[in-house]
């Protein structure tokens, strides 16, 4: 009565969801699960194979067509006789890889190549030529070499050197030093995401420690590929590899085997119908529709109408032209359940559906294809119109979706923005029923979950004084002799600084300066002043900042370049800050929780005795250690502690109210006897 199902916003939405759901209609489900399914049976297995391409467009007359394949047969014989592979396929693939792989195209798994080709890959023996497969390039002859089983999923990091394909002499050079460099640094310990942000060319990863989006077989070009998957330990590094993208160095962050098929399902299913398996989808429908619905097609007039195709239509440019018959277009080319599509519609379907296509297309072939194609969307379009008859539980969801938008929009205005909106009626609410919001006996804690006690240890020393300290450090700042202003090149190297301090907000840096014995007192505390100026006209504030002037007296080597530098320690006052610096060499190496925990909200504090003090216990496959700071008694919450339950159980009672109110305005007359019979 409100009118909610009449506004254009409201039909929006409907038919919004109306398509959504109209999606899994108008497909094979049976066919979904099952190309699902044998796409989950194959990526359980990497398939190694070659082939040749003989390149023929998807429109092709009927003799080039013929004359291809002849062809493709011939050479499949001929490869079956003995000649070679690669140099058949450096003579005859048009793949333009060919020249450099002889027609090898490596291991690949589900979903990496055109389906038909996937197919012959993993369904024809090791060794053996496969029958001439067509796809959209051409017609394809497949020899699987090998069969594994699959890898799974790494997830790695890496310092990338960019080096050109074509670089000369020099640049060579230049980019194997500056790689070797990079690896030094890391054998002399120094962490792989400070390395990564001095070295690595990849921007997109460099201040992410270098982490790229996990990847299986066949999705990284082989010399990396192979290296990643050679490390087996997370944490370890391999030493650099060259690709055509120019030097690596890799890391192994995590190994992920192949998930379930439960896990994976849904993607699957959304991939089948996305990749080149979508089209087999389509046929199946259309032919289905073709049993289910009349199709009437007069061909004679069809005939007429393909013969409209000239060359222009392989351009993409052509237009509907004017018929021998100007009365033709009304004329019905095809009926579907009595309704008629006419000429007219047919060729204005062309005319705003062309592409331009490969030479060698037959103009024939492709208005042809474009009927085809036509008559599968008519076709379509005809089963969406009738799904709500033919399909009871689609008309049934549907209208669950239309009552469920409504009643969302109703209790928005009724009980939702409402209870969120009247802090007066939450307040009353809290005051009048405060004994429901109490708190239990609660523990202040940090609990500490280590795989090992080496780990536990070096948790414990890095928490032991606020704030703490990361072991992370930014680059060096070197000076000449008597400076303190920063150079161009200088600023640069601080921008790291900046980026560590942005995308951490509870760091905080410590900067250290000192200066030679023949440099006046002010120099070193000149140095810090500038870099501290210039982090806090670039956002770091003051109290981010931490300041230690060495003067010439600084620990360690005393070479005037180790004295006339700054450098720049970084700590923390958030111990998920420790826990990520811990993690980076070791991945899941350490969990730390901090928090106040009632009973039964945390595992480990259930075990010991809630009491002031540091346990240590085995737990599951390491050890954990509780350090208990106070026990809180139990006590009533305040309004502000207690707002979010509140405002929940508000709502809970403005909803009471509102339908209260519905059931004056709406009388409701249940049948009894009805409902009785309805509880048996």
């Amino acid at each position: 009565s409100a009118g909610r199902d009449t506004t254009e916003a409201f039909r929006e939405e409907i038919a919004t969801y109306r398509k959504q759901l109209a999606q899994s209609y108008l497909t094979d489900k049976s066919l979904v699960e099952q190309l699902a399914t044998e796409a989950y049976q194959r990526m359980q297995q990497d398939v190694s194979a070659s082939h040749i391409l003989l390149a023929l467009p998807e429109d092709a007359a009927p003799a080039d067509t013929l004359a291809v394949y002849k062809t493709a047969l011939d050479l499949a014989d001929r490869l079956r006789q003995g000649e070679d592979f690669s140099t058949l396929a450096k003579q005859y693939s048009k793949d333009p890889s060919v020249s450099q792989n002889g027609g090898n195209v490596g291991y690949f798994t589900a979903f990496q190549m055109v389906y038909p080709v996937e197919n012959a890959a993993y369904t024809v023996p090791v060794g053996q030529i496969s029958a001439p497969v067509r796809t959209r390039h051409g017609y394809h002859l497949v020899r699987p070499t090998d069969r594994r089983p699959s890898r799974g999923k790494l997830e790695v990091a890496h310092i990338m050197v960019r080096m050109s394909p074509g670089a000369d002499a020099a640049g060579q050079a230049q980019a194997k030093a500056r790689i070797d460099e990079a690896y030094a640094h890391l054998q002399a310990n120094e962490p792989f995401e400070a390395v990564c942000r001095q070295y690595s060319d990849d921007v997109q990863s460099k201040n992410n420690g270098g982490r790229l989006p996990a990847f299986s077989t066949g999705q990284m070009v082989p010399a990396f590929e192979e290296t990643a998957y050679s490390l087996t330990v997370p944490g370890s590094y391999a030493p650099p590899v060259h690709t055509n993208y120019g030097w690596h160095i890799i890391r192994l962050v995590d190994r992920k085997p192949l998930e379930s098929y439960p896990e994976l399902a849904p993607a699957l299913r959304q991939k089948v119908v996305t990749d080149t398996r979508g089209e087999v989808l389509r046929q199946q429908t259309v032919a289905r529709l073709m049993r289910t619905y009349r199709v009437q097609t007069d061909n004679a007039l069809l005939q007429t109408a393909l013969t409209t195709a000239d060359s222009s239509l392989t351009q993409g440019k052509w237009r509907v032209p004017a018929l021998p018959d100007p009365l033709m277009a009304a004329n019905t080319l095809v009926t579907i359940q009595n309704k008629p599509f006419s000429v007219g519609q047919f060729l204005t379907y062309v005319q705003q559906k062309q592409q331009p296509r490969p030479a060698g297309s037959a103009p024939l072939v492709t208005m042809r294809r474009l009927f085809d194609r036509f008559l599968g969307d008519q076709l379509l379009a005809q089963e969406d119109a009738n799904l709500e008859t033919n399909y009871p539980e689609f008309r049934s969801l549907l209208a669950e979706i239309r009552d469920g938008v409504l009643l969302s929009q109703e209790m928005e205005e009724n009980v939702w923005e409402r209870s969120l909106a009247d802090s007066t009626g939450q307040r009353q609410y809290f005051e009048s029923h405060r004994n429901n919001y109490h708190y239990p006996e609660r523990t202040v804690a940090i609990v500490v979950l280590a795989q090992d006690e080496a780990t536990l240890k070096l948790a414990q020393q890095l928490l032991a004084k606020a704030p703490y300290q990361l072991r992370r450090s930014g680059p060096d700042v070197v000076y000449t002799q008597h400076q303190t202003q920063l150079t161009t090149k200088q600023r640069e190297s601080l921008f790291d600084v900046l980026v560590a301090m942005a995308k951490n907000p509870a760091y905080i840096v410590e900067i250290a300066g000192s200066r030679t014995a023949d440099e006046a007192d002010t120099v070193s505390a000149g140095r810090i002043r500038e870099v501290v100026n210039y982090l806090i006209r670039n956002g770091v504030p003051l109290t981010r900042i931490m300041e230690k002037n060495h003067e010439a007296f600084r620990p360690g080597p005393k070479t005037p370049a180790d004295l006339r530098r700054l450098t720049f320690q970084y700590f923390s006052t958030s111990m998920q800050d420790v826990a990520t610096v811990l993690n980076a060499k070791t991945p899941k190496a350490i969990t730390i929780t901090e928090g106040i925990f009632a009973k039964g909200d945390n595992p480990v504090i259930d075990l010991i005795d809630r009491k002031p003090g540091v346990t240590t216990l085995l737990y599951k496959d390491g050890l954990a250690q509780v350090t208990i700071t106070r026990i809180d008694a139990p006590r009533l919450r305040t309004f502000t502690e207690a707002r979010g339950a509140v405002i929940n159980d508000y709502q809970a009672e403005l909803e009471k109210r509102w339908i209260a109110s519905l059931r004056q305005k709406y009388p409701v007359k249940l049948n009894e006897e009805e409902v009785k019979k309805l509880m048996k």
